[in-house]
């Protein structure tokens, strides 16, 4: 059985501003409240292999979490895809975020598909679950910074 995501949240910044902010993963620490580095292995065009590495999960004893990904971004089409190089406890994780004009804003969409090994520290339907809120969580952090940054006009 694999698991699925799918979240979005409205955005009141224009289209460009918030896919360049998100395309930067360097500065996703200064984004997202749950990484703690974020850092960019090779890039090369549009793909790009990072690491990343969380602060200490409080829902799974501080459990620090650290893995690589590569991502493949479509400016023509505001979207991306990425997949877990070290899968660490998935058996596979890909994402696809989707960003699209509306409403004098931007539509923020992330759609995520994995399944856990055996040995994870939860099952697929609990990971579902962990996953859902978190991004949830994590959009609305987003959010809540990139509408500040538009409203300030800064970079």
């Amino acid at each position: 059985m694999a698991a699925h995501t799918d979240n979005s949240v409205q955005i009141n910044a224009p289209l460009e501003f918030v896919w360049e902010r998100m395309m930067d993963i360097a500065g996703w620490p200064d984004l997202f409240t749950e990484y703690a580095k974020a850092e960019v292995i090779e890039q090369e065009g549009d793909r790009v292999v990072f690491r990343l590495t969380t602060h200490p999960d409080p829902e799974y004893d501080g459990q620090v979490w650290s893995w690589t990904s590569e991502r493949i971004a479509d400016p023509a089409t505001h979207s991306s895809k990425s997949q877990r190089i070290e899968t660490g406890p998935f058996e596979f994780m890909n994402i696809e975020w989707y960003f699209d004009e509306a409403d004098g804003g931007t539509s923020m969409r992330w759609v995520q598909d994995f399944s856990m090994r055996p040995e994870a520290p939860a099952n697929d339907e609990q990971a579902e679950q962990y996953m859902n809120k978190n991004t949830k969580e994590q959009m609305q952090v987003i959010k809540e910074r990139l509408e500040a940054q538009a409203a300030r006009g800064s970079s």
